[in-house]
C-alpha cells in the first residue's frame, strides 16, 4: 500500500515511470492482442505520414490509438487480478472478463471508424 503522506520526490516519479514502462513491456510480451495493436499503430502512423494528415487529424488518430491501448492495458490488468482472486473457473469472473474484453473490442471498432473517416478521403484521391 502506498503512503499518501510521503513527500513528492523526483526520484519517486522516476521510479513510478520505471514501473509504468515495465507494465507496458509486460503488456507487449504477454498479450498477443497488444502486438496486433502495435502493428496497427505502426500502420496508422506510417499511413498518416505517407498521406500527410493534418494536425487535427493526427490528434484524432492519436486519441483513437490511445483509447485502444488504454482499454487493452486495463483489460489485461483486470484479467490478471481476476486470475489471482479466482484461480478456478467462476461464471461471474468469466462474465467480468468478457465485459472487459468487450470494452477493448468497442474501442478497437471505434478506432477503425475513426481511421476510415480520416483516411478514406486520401485513399479515394489515389484511386
Amino acid at each position: 500500500m502506498n503512503d499518501s503522506t510521503a513527500p513528492f520526490t523526483f526520484i519517486g516519479r522516476i521510479r513510478s515511470m520505471r514501473y509504468a514502462i515495465a507494465g507496458i513491456g509486460e503488456l507487449l510480451v504477454s498479450q498477443h492482442n497488444a502486438r496486433v495493436h502495435a502493428a496497427a499503430t505502426a500502420v496508422v502512423v506510417c499511413l498518416g505520414l505517407a498521406v500527410g494528415v493534418t494536425p487535427i487529424e493526427w490528434c484524432v488518430l492519436i486519441l483513437a490509438i490511445t483509447t485502444v491501448w488504454v482499454a487493452e492495458a486495463l483489460n489485461t490488468a483486470f484479467e490478471l487480478l481476476c486470475d489471482v482472486a479466482s484461480p478456478d473457473f467462476h461464471p461471474v469472473v468469466k462474465k467480468a472478463k468478457d465485459v472487459a474484453a468487450g470494452a477493448v473490442l468497442l474501442s478497437a471498432l471505434g478506432s477503425v471508424a475513426v481511421g476510415l473517416i480520416v483516411f478514406l478521403p486520401y485513399i479515394t484521391r489515389w484511386l
